[in-house]
């Protein structure tokens, strides 16, 4: 019996790297899945130096057992966003599951740069292409979900804590997506809908591997020259892990936290596909013998509570 089956979910940007592995996984598990992304057959993304597609992924998601189904969305043109959700309105009834891992920022991001030698025009695009698209779908999405007061927003970040990230523009942006769950959930705590973050660890991506020059097959050989890549895990990873909280009935609990994929496979007892269970953190502590910092329920304390909250608990209204 598939934990999912007869759910509908929608992963907004699953042409690759950890949108497709979420879809995949999601479809592994006997969902519907709604995957897109701007490349498509015959017709790349503007700027695109990947070959892949969303119909590749749908193609995926029902060689599995799931349902895919490619629909071509920019999702920084709120029109198109708003028609999606109006044709899974109309074709499913339904939305179960909501997935935000709108990224586009391959060739934006200024790791290792101070902020005052980037590219403010990068860093505008990074912010137009990876926050205000997770806004503006979940914005259009929710309603849905609102309809049977039930569902699952997951946004995708890139790790568990609150530390720097290695360039202001691309540090912002993560932590932007952690707190817009935080914020999502706030107004969603009447609600039987839960808002949460996720990050997978050292993503053993398309992009990841044919920068080191490897193959899934091979993807070891490239530890020689990258060391810490020993830690690497495939997109079905934290693919896993979402679909595990999707058929958890009390996902509720993590609403407006992150979590990591390690995390969520310890709990649920998952592994990645080879049978292995990496877990960045403690290789971390043992590699590096720092402790690893996690936004654990102290780190959010300072979230909780804020006065507008305590001056008006009514909001927001609905």
């Amino acid at each position: 019996m598939k934990p999912l089956e007869g759910q509908v979910a929608l992963v907004a940007g699953a042409t690759r790297g950890a949108g497709r592995g979420i879809a995949t996984m999601l479809g592994a598990a006997g969902a519907t899945v709604y995957c897109t992304g701007r490349s498509v057959r015959g017709n790349l993304a503007s700027g695109a130096s990947r070959p892949e597609t969303i119909e590749e992924t749908a193609e995926q998601v029902t060689a599995l057992g799931g349902k895919g189904i490619a629909v071509r969305v920019d999702h920084t043109v709120e029109e198109e966003v708003e028609a999606l959700c109006q044709r899974i309105r109309s074709e499913a009834g339904k939305l179960d599951v909501l997935v935000n891992d709108i990224w586009g920022g391959e060739t934006l991001h200024e790791l290792g740069l101070a902020f005052w030698k980037q590219s403010p025009a990068k860093a505008r695009l990074m912010f137009d292409r990876a926050v205000y698209t997770h806004l503006a779908t979940s914005r259009y999405a929710v309603p849905l979900m609102l309809e049977r007061d039930r569902g699952l927003i997951v946004e995708v970040t890139d790790g568990d804590s609150f530390g720097y990230r290695g360039g202001v523009a691309y540090d912002v942006t993560k932590m932007a997506v952690i707190r817009l769950a935080f914020a999502m959930s706030r107004d969603l705590r009447r609600t039987n809908i839960t808002a949460m973050a996720v990050t997978p660890g050292f993503l053993r991506s398309e992009e990841m591997l044919d920068g080191f020059g490897v193959k899934e097959a091979n993807w070891r050989d490239a530890v020689k020259n990258v060391p810490d890549f020993i830690a690497s895990e495939t997109p079905s990873y934290v693919g896993r892990g979402v679909a595990a909280l999707a058929a958890d009935p009390e996902v509720h609990r993590r609403a407006g936290r992150v979590v990591a994929s390690w995390t969520l496979a310890r709990e649920y007892g998952f592994t990645d596909l080879d049978g292995s269970r990496p877990h960045w953190a403690e290789y971390f502590e043992r590699t590096y013998g720092k402790p690893y910092t996690v936004a654990d329920e102290a780190a959010y304390a300072s979230w909780l509570g804020g006065s507008i909250e305590i001056v008006c608990p009514d909001w927001p209204k609905y």
